[in-house]
């Protein structure tokens, strides 16, 4: 049976972007007789707030969607992500990193040959070599530090890889392209590349859909799973909605939310007709 989830963060209101991924998961679950689920991702308790999670559930009804019960909610089991992290440990494929952006960002201006990612700079591993002696002292003197990945040490553990994804079949995995990934913020408990891979895992997700710029991260994503014995979902990764001047929708550029889309008069199927379903809320005539 196939199972997808919508898993947005409470940290602003819908817009048209999410509506495009909520509604690709819920007709995809459709069409094929099986399971949507909505997932809270709101483990970033200092930007997340509960008047946009409740938003985020009246936007959707509004739009037609249903899912099952109950929503999980990240914050709720934060014990699912310190074992995960408990287990990269005992791997020996994380370590703690000191560095603040301010000096991530310094080293790689001072070096001639930084590596870089599909999305600019990585980090060049500055805390990677530090001993063990030296490290227990600036834990022990309360330095605050993020846990990063080994990637390199990763891969060599996980060997090969790979991903299906809908409508192109196997994706080779390049184990470093995102390179020493934080998989636990000096703030917060878990990273999203950690919370969402355990998440699916534990809710039984088959198929994650989820938007075109999420399609790099899914090279971590199936290395964590390797890591950590996790089920292997298959990936569609949609195209996303752009402007006028070809830049993607989002909350930071000022796309439209839901809600105020409703207030200057959209109706539902309106809504869902911008998205690319029209004909909705039929399975088969989405789009």
């Amino acid at each position: 049976m196939i199972v997808t989830r919508f898993a947005p963060s409470p940290t602003g209101h819908l817009h048209l972007g999410h509506a495009v991924s909520a509604l690709t998961g819920w007709t995809i679950a459709k069409r094929a007789g099986g399971r949507f689920l909505l997932r809270i991702e709101d483990i970033d308790t200092g930007r997340c707030r509960p008047e946009y999670e409740a938003a985020i559930y009246e936007d959707l009804a509004w739009l037609g969607l249903d899912w099952e019960q109950p929503v999980r909610r990240q914050s709720e089991h934060m014990a699912d992500y310190a074992a995960a992290l408990q287990r990269l440990e005992s791997l020996g494929v994380i370590y703690p990193c000191f560095c603040s952006r301010k000096e991530i960002g310094a080293e790689i201006a001072a070096s001639a040959h930084a590596p870089h990612g599909p999305e600019g700079p990585l980090y060049p591993g500055t805390c990677r070599g530090l001993v063990a002696s030296a490290r227990a002292a600036r834990i022990e003197r309360g330095d605050p530090y993020a846990l990063r990945l080994d990637a390199a040490g990763a891969a060599k553990i996980a060997g090969p890889l790979s991903w299906q994804e809908q409508g192109r079949g196997s994706v080779a995995v390049d184990p470093q392209l995102l390179g020493d990934a934080v998989l636990a913020r000096k703030d917060v408990a878990a990273s999203y590349h950690l919370a969402v891979t355990i998440d699916d895992d534990l809710q039984g997700i088959s198929l994650v859909t989820r938007g075109q710029d999420l399609f790099h991260a899914t090279h971590l994503h199936r290395l964590v799973q390797a890591l950590l014995g996790l089920k292997e979902p298959a990936y569609h990764h949609h195209s996303l909605l752009m402007n006028e001047q070809g830049i993607r929708l989002s909350k930071r550029d000022g796309a439209l939310a839901l809600r105020q889309m409703r207030t200057v008069g959209f109706s539902a199927a309106q809504v869902r007709e911008k998205a690319g379903f029209p004909g909705w809320p039929s399975p088969d005539a989405a789009g």
